[in-house]
């Protein structure tokens, strides 16, 4: 698919858990779409001093602007009121109207992260509820088969985009350059070349979506 052919939206906003995901699960659309006016924010690893200063050096090479919050990150993976969640989007994310909201989906893009699940189903809730403002909101489509491969982008979702070489080539840089990890860490080798969505309109229900995955 030809995403520059089919891309409309002007006001992007992109909502991830770490200094990272943006890249991960969207870095070549952004890439591919300097024309748009790009706000990505974190709501973990604020305060780390390693990621954190990589994420604004990703924001840089992007042309985007953006936030981070400080979410416990920790690595026992405690659960995370909703409520807190939806709280850091709303302090973080400036109030406007996107013409699309791109952002994890509420199953994750492996098994598993709960950062990943809360903050999908936080942002899905502000919107469906309007008190985020956006005319689409698109959810990270991947799947790792119980962990038996690495995030791989699902087949059937609503948006799958073959990312040409150039970019490709980009969006590894950020991951191994950028952000600093080493061509055989998971992240490098977890990169898709693919990427996907899931892509809501106003109207449609989350459980369509999982039934659709």
């Amino acid at each position: 698919m030809n995403l520059k052919t089919q891309f409309n939206f002007r006001q992007i906003a992109v909502i991830v858990a770490h200094p990272d995901d943006e890249t991960l699960w969207a870095g070549g659309m952004i890439l591919m779409n300097p024309q748009c006016n790009w706000t990505i924010i974190c709501l973990c690893r604020g305060k780390d001093t390693d990621r954190a200063p990589k994420f604004f050096e990703a924001l840089t090479l992007y042309g985007a602007t953006g936030a981070m919050g400080n979410i416990d990150d920790g690595p026992e993976q405690s659960p995370v009121p909703q409520r807190e969640m939806e709280t850091a989007i709303r302090f973080l994310l400036p109030p406007c109207h996107y013409d699309l909201i791109l952002t994890h989906s509420p199953a994750g893009e492996y098994t598993r992260h709960k950062r990943h699940e809360e903050t999908g189903r936080a942002v899905f809730y502000l919107w469906e509820h309007k008190i985020i403002d956006s005319g689409e909101l698109w959810f990270f489509a991947y799947e790792d088969h119980d962990k038996t491969v690495y995030p791989q982008a699902i087949k059937n979702a609503d948006r799958v985009i073959d990312l040409p070489e150039d970019i490709r080539l980009k969006k590894f840089g950020m991951i191994t350059r950028t952000y600093g990890f080493p061509e055989n860490s998971f992240e490098a080798m977890t990169t898709p070349k693919r990427e996907a969505f899931w892509c809501f309109k106003p109207g449609k229900k989350m459980n369509e979506m999982l039934k659709e995955s």
